[in-house]
Formats: C-alpha cells, sequence, structure tokens
C-alpha cells in the first residue's frame, strides 16, 4: 500500500517538532482507533513536549550484533518526569487487523514483551519493515508492533536522525523533541 493510500484514510495530521526540522504524520485513526487515541492523549497533554529519540536501530553489523533479523527504525520517548503519569497501556492492534504495514515512513508504538505493553515510546521505520508485522520474526511472539499511521513529510529529518551519532543504539546525544502538536487545518 502506497503513502497515498495511508493519507486518504488518515484523519488526524500531527508535526514532531525535533531540533534538527519537522516530521509530519498522519494517523490512521480509521483503523487504529485504539493506538491513535492512546498517541493523542499523550500529545495532548504535551507529554512529548521535551521529549526525545534516543535509539537509532540501523542495518550496520555493529548496531545489531545480536538479532538475526536487522531493522531501521528510530524511537522516541515522553519527557523526564512523566514516567508517573503513564495510563494503563493499549490494548495491542496488530497489522493483520489494521492493515498497516511497517512501509517506509510508518509510525508503530513501541512495546515490552507482551501485547498489551505499548505506552509512550513510538518509532518510525525507515525503509520496509515486514519483519515487525504481524507474524514477523523481529519479535519473540512473532505478533510484531501496533502501526497507527505514515510520515507525509520529513523523512529528510527522520533519516538525519537515524544517521546521527550513537553509541551502539543509544543516540548521544538524544534528538530533543520540541513538541508534537495536532495539525488543525
Amino acid at each position: 500500500m502506497g503513502t497515498d493510500a495511508v493519507i486518504a484514510i488518515a484523519t488526524i495530521m500531527v508535526t514532531i517538532l525535533t531540533t534538527l526540522g519537522s516530521i509530519h504524520v498522519a494517523l490512521d485513526d480509521a483503523r487504529a482507533p485504539k493506538t491513535v487515541a492512546n498517541f493523542l492523549w499523550y500529545v495532548r497533554h504535551g507529554a512529548f513536549d521535551g521529549g526525545r529519540f534516543h535509539r537509532t536501530v540501523t542495518t550496520r553489523p555493529d548496531n545489531q550484533p545480536h538479532n538475526a533479523v536487522k531493522i531501521d527504525v528510530i524511537q522516541a520517548t515522553n519527557a523526564p518526569g512523566w514516567d508517573h503519569r503513564l495510563r494503563p497501556p493499549v490494548a495491542f492492534e496488530p497489522t493483520s487487523r489494521t492493515g498497516i504495514h511497517h512501509l517506509d515512513g510508518t509510525i508503530s508504538m513501541a512495546r515490552d514483551p507482551g501485547l498489551d505493553t505499548a505506552q509512550t515510546d513510538f518509532f518510525v521505520c525507515i525503509g520496509d519493515q515486514p519483519s515487525l508485522d504481524d507474524g514477523g520474526k523481529r519479535s519473540a511472539d512473532r505478533r510484531g508492533f501496533a502501526a497507527f499511521g505514515r510520515v507525509t513529510r520529513g523523512m529528510d529529518v527522520v533519516r538525519a536522525i537515524h544517521a546521527a551519532h550513537a553509541h551502539g543504539q543509544t543516540l548521544e546525544p538524544p534528538i530533543p523533541i520540541v513538541r508534537i502538536a495536532v495539525d488543525h487545518r
């Protein structure tokens, strides 16, 4: 499915403003309503204002030495001080149900082992990442991750974050998120 199909279905646009530039994202609340509602609750309450992109996962041999299945993503988290204000994890919406696959620019929720564990951390795919879909081999349970939208503009910023200096997978320094805001157009 191409970018245009995702944009046509998505009804909510957000802008992730980082110190490296803006990333514009179309959230697909029609197909991933629980995941989008969870993300938007945190956006509207300012959880990401002062957050950061803290992780870059690349297919360089030294970046994922213990993973048989390699991926390319960047991961972000909420602002410090939000950990005690987190809501219960969101119910898992698999790609097999939503039809939103992990393609170049897809935004998805990070999770701990276990399906209903995602809260605020999210990631953006660089290139197509089918191993992150339901049935893919990246997660031990092979259930993948809950994709919920797609970058419409700003993949140059995503790629700059992906290429930023890192020690292992940890960005050093992390790339600050100034804010994430719903676009009211």
